[in-house]
């Protein structure tokens, strides 16, 4: 039996609470202990208290780990990535700041289309090689887990390429992958101007080897009415749904509610963007109790001032999600303090309302609430030690990484400088 007690903590940020995703108020109940320590054995959590009430129940043979007063939260859990492709689009992003806008690079040529054809190219070791970097990328910040979305193959044998990779990837246990399908996020180069062949590709090809070789989860489309309008999305949703996947949308990043109002008909998991859904579409998710998974370091970069409406979301009940988007154009960050302190200070959600949503919330997103999001007896000791003394620090001193010390199933996976 392997054993592990942690104390000296300033804030134990357990996030203890009832067991789904909270809403309203809950979202600032943050259930701090001061002063906290944690007992962890065989890598789950067995006891949360102070130290008095921890060092009674050691063995002489467990691990001490000093938390130096600083404070300690579950390990974020970003629910909205796409981290593996190959190249960058550094050019592109020149090329905004320019003036040229998103959509009329994608009308030359650039954008999603030009990773697929880098993606395409590149072997599956090499895209696990690339894909490792960028995973340390997310441990510095403090992120334990993260949805990890494909969508840069766009052909049967790329993307599964892809999802291979994040399986491999998720099976060296430095860092837990939740793999989505995403094959419906852009037309490929080949069949510009044949949605409805490359639609019946992805419905009668691709999902059904997904789902036999069971590469992925959830199953992802980006509904918007220049890339997959609202009739083309529900095809492809459908059939995920037959095949026994979880659904999830890329909704309203450019147009309003038609996205949101798709999720809610069908019942998604979530829906992902929303910078412009309005009151019609933000009824439909309440009234189908659909996450909405909010990016604002996408919008940040690409230079939008439209960021979604965080607060009406949380003040009409909706358990509001945060994830960084991160990917090789609009948003090439891995830094989940980064996009709490955009939260705060674009979106106006309080520091407590950003780390449930970028915790708990975003757990129960994925389907994994009752095993990781909160610090709590029965649950996988996912934690990170922020070298900080206050949890409202870690929006407030912005472009750092703030991670001392990753612990997943009570190991540490990554030591910052302190």
């Amino acid at each position: 039996m392997s054993e592990l007690a942690l104390w000296n903590a300033a804030q134990l940020v357990t996030l203890a609470g009832p067991p789904r995703a909270r809403t309203g108020r809950e979202m600032r109940e943050l259930a701090i202990v001061p002063d906290g320590a944690m007992l962890v054995r065989d890598g789950r959590i067995q006891a949360v208290g102070r130290r008095a009430d921890i060092e009674p129940l050691l063995s002489p043979a467990a691990q001490i780990v000093d938390a130096g007063g600083r404070i300690v939260l579950p390990g974020f859990v970003d629910a909205h990535t796409h981290p593996v492709f190959a190249g960058t689009r550094a050019d592109e992003f020149e090329q905004r700041a320019e003036g040229a806008t998103y959509a009329e690079i994608a009308a030359r040529g650039g954008g999603i289309r030009s990773t697929v054809r880098r993606t395409r190219e590149a072997g599956e070791d090499e895209l696990l090689g690339l894909a490792r970097r960028y995973r340390e990328w997310f441990l510095r910040g403090g992120t334990t887990t993260i949805e990890a979305k494909s969508g840069y193959g766009l052909s049967l044998e790329a993307e599964a390429k892809i999802l291979r990779v994040i399986r491999r990837l998720g099976n060296e246990g430095r860092l837990r992958y939740v793999p989505t399908f995403l094959g419906a996020h852009e037309i490929p180069d080949e069949y510009r101007g044949r949605l409805d062949a490359y639609v019946d590709l992805v419905v009668e090809e691709m999902l059904p080897r997904i789902a036999e070789e069971h590469l992925a989860e959830f199953c992802d489309v980006f509904c918007e009415p220049t890339v997959f309008p609202v009739e083309k999305a529900r095809v492809i949703l459908r059939a995920a749904q037959r095949l026994g996947m979880g659904i999830r949308l890329h909704a309203d990043q450019f147009t309003p509610d038609q996205g949101a109002c798709l999720a809610a008909e069908l019942g998604a998991a979530t829906a992902d963007h929303l910078e412009w859904t309005g009151t019609a579409g933000l009824a439909a998710l309440v009234a189908a109790n659909v996450q909405p998974v909010l990016l604002p370091a996408s919008v940040y970069n690409l230079g939008s001032p439209h960021y979604p409406a965080a607060r009406p979301m949380i003040d009409l009940g909706l358990a509001v999600v945060l994830a960084t988007d991160f990917n090789p154009g609009s948003s090439p960050t891995a830094s989940m303090p980064m996009v709490l302190s955009l939260a705060a200070t674009q979106m106006k959600m309080t520091p407590a309302e950003s780390i449930t949503a970028a915790t708990i919330n975003a757990a129960y997103s994925l389907r994994r609430g009752a095993e990781i999001g909160s610090l709590e007896p029965g649950k996988l000791a996912d934690f990170t030690i922020h070298d900080c003394g206050d949890y409202r620090e870690l929006p407030y001193f912005f472009g750092r990484e703030p991670a001392s010390a990753v612990y997943v199933a009570g190991v540490c996976i990554y030591s910052g400088n302190v």
